[in-house]
């Protein structure tokens, strides 16, 4: 299974949105350029383990929450980021995110066959 640099990118953009860090900021932080920084989250290049390793430690993040998504039948995938979603929430606002997870749940299950435009019938 190759890896998928696109998931790689987005989490990396993502990660960094959520920590208000700039694109400029991280590629100062890694010693890279910002144009690096911007090809990696679009996917254009893929970046090296090592370089993986830097930007998870400049986002303050484990290079595993730069994979999630990469590895197939993944127990703890998103673990972290679900545990950090909700803890700083009531317990209120805990029941209704799960409710509204499970929801959501339910509706992408049961509406499956609309992931393939082939389905669409």
């Amino acid at each position: 299974m190759a890896l998928n640099f696109i998931i790689i990118g987005q989490r990396v953009r993502e990660i960094r949105l959520q920590k208000q860090i700039s694109q400029a900021v991280l590629a100062e932080w890694i010693d890279m350029s910002m144009t690096y920084i911007s090809h990696i989250e679009t996917a254009k290049k893929h970046a090296s383990l090592e370089t993986l390793i830097r930007i998870a430690d400049a986002l303050g993040i484990t290079v595993d929450q730069l994979l999630n998504g990469n590895q197939e039948n993944d127990p703890a995938e998103y673990k972290t980021e679900l545990i950090q979603l909700v803890e700083d929430c009531t317990s209120y606002e805990k029941r209704m995110i799960y409710e509204i997870a499970v929801a959501t749940k339910m509706s992408i299950r049961k509406n499956k066959c609309l992931q393939h435009k082939d389905n669409w019938l």
